[in-house]
């Protein structure tokens, strides 16, 4: 049986030290700051376990159980889309405003056990942990969340050139039971309502940071592991009707505190090694994986705000101008380019070993461009909207008044909706577009595959560089000065 929503509800009463306001949080999933995205998880898990969704969500196991494909390793192309559809419809479920929802850590850790073998020459003891703990997070249906950046500080240094030399997570003891961590990590996403926490660097590290350079796996309520959590946009946002977004998908993000967090060798993958903390995602299908499912969400939110989009035309009646049906061409073909890309990485997949992987470079290229347009197509909409995302109610309470309730009535006007639909749209609108929570998001989607001078340099680092000199030397090769000078032409380039 796959876990249902109120199992990992459950799973969350586990002790773990969240902090919010200068308080520990007693009771995440009561918490007015987090209930509402707990609540949309145990959705989720509820989604996956429903009888009619068993093909569509699940896969057979070696040993004969089912699991969430989140944790497939796809051995065809065909099984690599039929993995896709299970995502895009999980997705749905958020329209993609879980950015670290269950999915995404779970296809890092299912790309790295397909690139094991990287792990096994490195140190096999280290490789077995790992095979291990993917086969347990799949039979176990953990929602996992990593922290996987050091705090920002002083970036001009390394780690361990800092003042502090444990402000960032590094190891501070080890025994015949393990390795001792102490110092921070950011951004756990999503850490308030996972079962566990994935602890690595990808970013570079130079020698001297072998402290730093470590990979394990433990769960959120580990003794010492203190969750520093963001402002809540959720507990701002008491009223589903005018937060609709805020107050059910604020996943929240944190700073995790590891003091002196005792981590057993058998959740231990990597330590002390600097090179194989940068290969365990570039050396095996990790950081391919995992940034096509982000892809795979982010086709779908764009889907909902290219419908957001539409909708807007429609209640303010401008659909037909031949202005406003070129934004929304554009925006469209905009929109379809994400899909393709998705469609794209899988045709041009490979088969590495018995696993079938993405296309590595469409894959850059797409997060390349996407970093560009999310923002655009933010703009866009304020465009098309004017100021009906902002001449609201004040509150849904404004509707319990009769004499607001009339004027309301009077003042929101559309062609195509009455007073209280358009109202209703417009704060879903704003709630995507302008709110706070709407504006983490915009810097969410902007650098959660890094800084675009990094993404940048995947693309660029993945292209098929020779191929197209090689295109360009033949055809440089098919003419020379000779011609111009009387000579037999050369023969075209073939």
């Amino acid at each position: 049986m796959m876990k249902t929503g109120q199992q990992h509800t459950e799973s969350l009463r586990d002790g773990r030290q969240i902090f919010l306001d200068g308080a520990l949080v007693k009771d995440p999933v009561t918490h007015p700051a987090f209930r509402g995205a707990i609540a949309s998880v145990a959705r989720m898990f509820d989604f996956q376990s429903a009888p009619e969704n068993r093909e569509l969500m699940s896969f057979e196991t070696e040993t004969g159980t089912r699991a969430n494909r989140i944790w497939e390793l796809p051995t065809s192309y065909e099984a690599l889309k039929t993995r896709r559809k299970g995502l895009e419809a999980w997705t749905e479920l958020h329209a993609g405003f879980l950015g670290r929802a269950p999915d995404h850590v779970a296809s890092c850790i299912a790309g790295m056990y397909m690139g094991r073998e990287v792990f096994d020459a490195y140190d096999p003891a280290r490789g077995k942990a790992l095979a291990d703990y993917y086969r347990y997070a799949r039979d176990n249906d953990l929602y996992l969340t990593y922290v996987i950046i050091n705090p920002q500080a002083d970036r001009s240094k390394s780690a361990a050139a800092q003042q502090d030399p444990f402000l960032s997570a590094g190891v501070v003891d080890r025994d015949a039971e393990g390795i001792t961590v102490r110092g921070a990590k950011m951004l756990a996403t999503g850490g308030i309502m996972a079962n566990e926490v994935f602890v690595t660097c990808i970013q570079p590290l130079q020698p001297g940071d072998e402290n730093y350079a470590v990979s394990f796996a433990i769960p959120m309520n580990t003794k010492g592991l203190k969750i520093l959590s963001r402002k809540s946009y959720e507990a701002s946002a008491p009223s589903v009707f005018d937060n609709p977004l805020a107050s059910r998908f604020d996943e929240n993000d944190a700073v995790l505190f590891f003091d002196d967090v005792k981590v057993p060798w058998d959740r231990v993958f990597i330590v002390d090694n600097i090179e194989m903390v940068a290969k365990q995602f570039h050396a095996t299908p990790a950081h391919v994986y995992q940034n096509y499912q982000a892809q795979i969400r982010l086709s779908v939110k764009l889907k909902f705000l290219l419908g957001i989009a539409r909708r807007t035309t429609e209640i303010n009646g401008t659909t037909n101008f031949p202005q406003v049906r070129e934004t929304l061409g554009q925006l469209s073909a905009e929109v379809a380019m994400i899909d393709a890309f998705v469609v794209a990485m899988e045709a041009k997949g490979a088969q590495r070993g018995a696993y079938f992987v993405p296309d590595r470079h469409t894959l850059y290229a797409a997060q390349t461009l996407s970093q560009q347009l999310y923002g655009k197509v933010l703009n866009t909409l304020r465009e098309l909207a004017g100021g009906g995302m902002i001449m609201l109610p004040s509150s849904v309470r404004d509707f319990d008044n009769p004499e607001l309730a009339q004027l309301i009535g009077k003042t929101q006007q559309s062609p195509a909706a009455n007073a209280e639909d358009k109202v209703k749209f417009y704060k879903l609108a704003w709630d995507a577009v302008g709110s706070e929570f709407a504006s983490r998001h915009a810097q969410y989607e902007m650098f959660y595959a890094g800084a675009g001078f990094v993404v940048k340099g995947h693309a660029f680092r993945s292209y098929d560089w020779a191929g197209a000199a090689s295109l360009l030397d033949r055809m440089l090769a098919s003419y020379d000065l000779a011609d111009e000078r009387g000579a037999a032409p050369a023969q075209a380039a073939e």
